[in-house]
């Protein structure tokens, strides 16, 4: 097997001018509408028509909105942005027929995420400073960390700080300021600003903490075990939506993803409907109930008083061993019937392909999550807490 390239991407942090500051605001307003626009045209071809638009239609489109003198302010800005929303608009339509996502929704001035995204035709890269389509000059650039030798910039995403969710007191209290300010003033301005590097602060902090546990992590251990939650399922919960946002499983499990690919690491991803939290780590039965509620439980058969997330890391860890020993993947073993085969005879059966032992080693035989192991040097269960 030939080996895998990783490729890395580096983010920096850019102060633009007021000019270019006026110009990028004019460009997230362009992009948004373009996006609207064409979301609106294909939505109506297939409700009065059944009929679909595919990208190279909507990009035909946007030549022709450029034309119109109710729409001839898409012309002063670059138009890579504005193709680049227009195939995001693409993807979203894809994940929406392969039902991986919902329906596209239309983008608010006021909710959505302001960004507009330069690929490589739409900006120059001399002497180590960058000018994007339409602009005069550079963009002053905070380098946190130089560029790897030979590396070029391949796109550039520009993103305008949102609102986000209310979170502490001190953001609490910045918003009301910012609501009692009059609108289109400068205290009203400055409210917001306070806001905004409320959330900047806190997604700053966040980002830094997953990066430094997932290094850890992955430098520390040679296998790595994760559940695969459903984290989209689980936000529908209010009771755990902020608590999960807050921790963000889904951006740990990226880095650690990549993470594992750089440093030569086993990733082991365990199936969801997999009973972790509800199997005795001791003796492998399976309790018959466990609310969410339920922080730590007692196993009816051996008598072993567990820690729900203990107790479901050492699960987790015990299926990724046998994966990365057997092969193949961890699910539960199901009947005819459909249904898991643990609801019934209280056991589960990790499914693993055997594969012949190398030259001067004994064969691995299949091993049950429910069973003791010797440790395995420099193994680690990772499991988001459950809320």
């Amino acid at each position: 097997m030939g080996e895998q390239g990783v490729k890395r991407a580096f983010k920096y942090r850019f102060y633009p001018s007021a000019e270019q500051a006026e110009q990028l605001l004019q460009t997230f307003g362009c992009v948004r509408k373009v996006f609207n626009l064409a979301l609106e045209a294909r939505s109506r071809a297939w409700t009065e028509e059944r009929r679909r638009i595919s990208y190279g239609q909507t990009s035909a489109m946007l030549t022709e909105w450029k034309r119109t003198e109710e729409l001839s302010y898409l012309a002063e800005v670059s138009s890579v942005p504005l193709q680049q929303a227009l195939r995001h608009l693409q993807s979203a339509f894809t994940s929406f027929f392969t039902k991986r996502s919902a329906y596209p929704r239309f983008k608010s001035r006021k909710r959505s995420r302001a960004a507009a995204e330069y690929t490589r035709s739409a900006f120059t890269w001399r002497n180590g400073r960058l000018t994007l389509a339409k602009m005069r000059g550079p963009i002053d650039i905070r380098w946190s960390r130089p560029l790897p030798d030979g590396a070029d910039p391949s796109t550039v995403k520009v993103a305008a700080p949102g609102f986000g969710k209310r979170e502490g007191a001190r953001l609490a209290k910045a918003q009301k300021e910012f609501a009692r300010k009059k609108k289109g003033s400068r205290n009203q301005a400055k409210a917001r600003q306070k806001v905004a590097r409320i959330h900047a602060g806190v997604a700053d902090r966040r980002r830094d903490h997953l990066h430094k546990l997932s290094t850890r992590i992955v430098q520390e251990n040679q296998l790595v075990a994760i559940e695969d939650l459903p984290v989209r399922n689980l936000m529908g919960n209010r009771n755990l939506a902020r608590a999960i946002s807050d921790a963000s499983w889904s951006a740990l499990r990226v880095m650690l993803e990549y993470k594992c690919a750089w440093y030569g690491r086993e990733l082991v991803v365990v199936d969801r409907f997999f009973p972790s939290s509800k199997t005795c780590s001791a003796c492998g039965l399976i309790c018959g109930a466990l609310p969410l509620g339920a922080r730590a439980w007692t196993c009816e058969g051996c008598g072993t008083r567990h820690d729900r997330d203990h107790n479901a890391a050492q699960n987790i860890l015990a299926a990724g061993q046998a994966v990365s020993a057997c092969g193949g993947r961890v699910s539960p073993q199901r009947s005819s019937s459909g249904r898991a085969a643990g609801d019934e005879a209280g056991s589960l059966a990790v499914r693993a392909v055997r594969v012949p032992a190398p030259a001067g080693r004994e064969d691995v035989k299949r091993r049950t999550p429910g069973t003791r192991s010797s440790s395995r040097p420099g193994s680690t269960p990772c499991r988001a807490a459950r809320g």
